[in-house]
């Protein structure tokens, strides 16, 4: 029986539409000290749903916030989920790695470190699968999300992490206690820091998504095909840079044909999205 995640990291395999013969293509506020604000409304207005051009079953939304707008709000585009996480739960799961080894007075262990990197840079499965189970598997990443301000987001069962479920609003929520100076979090200052670095150096195959949407600044994507009907779920979150401005973007899809198309999909609405 092949691993339950055998399609959710291929990174080596990959490439860029640019390459030939490859890729053809908040609601609730932080529970901690610093809120954040409610999301606007989720927009399913016809700008973004023909920007996007989703085809059959595709489905696929966006949230994003501007870093350097004083109103701090995010905003919806799209259907607001839940979707699968696959690898994008990877960020989730070192950020609850990292509160558990601050809690117990210490830092990560080399091993973990090694883990963290494989996992974070070359979306490496047996790497999170340890990181997994070291931090108490769904029910460890519930308790983190907690503290994190995650509220809409759902651990997969067992070993599954892949089958975690989450929405847009929670992986800006995510992203904010990462990358927004402002909000008080339970990731101390090099906590945020390494997890920063780690997502600003992912391996070149991995380096689409929301970096289509500007700059290239730090990110993480996730893509699985589902057994049961063929189709791929395809994520990607991260922040980049566009006029001047930074972004946090969050993009998820399912219901794709194939890897390129939700590849695809997922670059024209984080355009779209970042565009307004």
């Amino acid at each position: 029986m092949p691993h339950p995640f055998t399609h959710l990291s291929r990174s080596r395999r990959t490439r860029r539409a640019t390459v030939t013969g490859a890729l053809a293509a908040l609601t609730a506020a932080l529970v901690t000290a610093g809120t954040l604000p409610a999301a606007a409304a989720p927009r399913h207005g016809s700008d973004f749903a023909k920007a996007v051009h989703a085809q059959g079953k595709a489905r696929v939304a966006a949230a994003v916030l501007d870093l350097d707008d004083p109103k701090h709000r995010p905003e919806v585009h799209g259907d607001g989920g839940p979707f699968d996480t696959a690898s994008i739960v990877k960020v989730d799961i070192l950020a609850a790695a990292l509160m558990k080894a601050h809690g117990a007075g210490r830092n990560l262990s080399a091993v973990e470190r090694d883990r963290a990197k494989a996992m974070i840079e070359h979306s490496d499965n047996a790497a999170a699968n340890a990181l997994w189970r070291s931090i108490g598997l769904a029910p460890g990443l519930k308790a983190a999300n907690k503290r994190l301000g995650l509220t809409e987001t759902e651990g997969g069962s067992g070993p599954r992490w892949g089958l975690t479920r989450t929405t847009p609003r929670d992986q800006i929520r995510l992203l904010r206690a990462v990358f927004d100076p402002g909000p008080a979090t339970p990731l101390d200052q090099t906590s945020r820091a390494y997890i920063r670095s780690l997502m600003g150096n992912v391996a070149d195959e991995q380096s689409w998504g929301v970096s289509a949407a500007g700059a290239h600044g730090a990110l993480k994507n996730g893509w699985l095909q589902r057994n049961t009907t063929g189709l791929w779920d395809v994520n990607s979150v991260g922040r980049i840079t566009k006029g001047g401005h930074r972004y946090l973007v969050a993009v998820l899809s399912d219901g794709n044909t194939s890897m390129q198309d939700g590849i695809a999909l997922v670059e024209r609405a984080a355009r779209a999205a970042v565009a307004g």
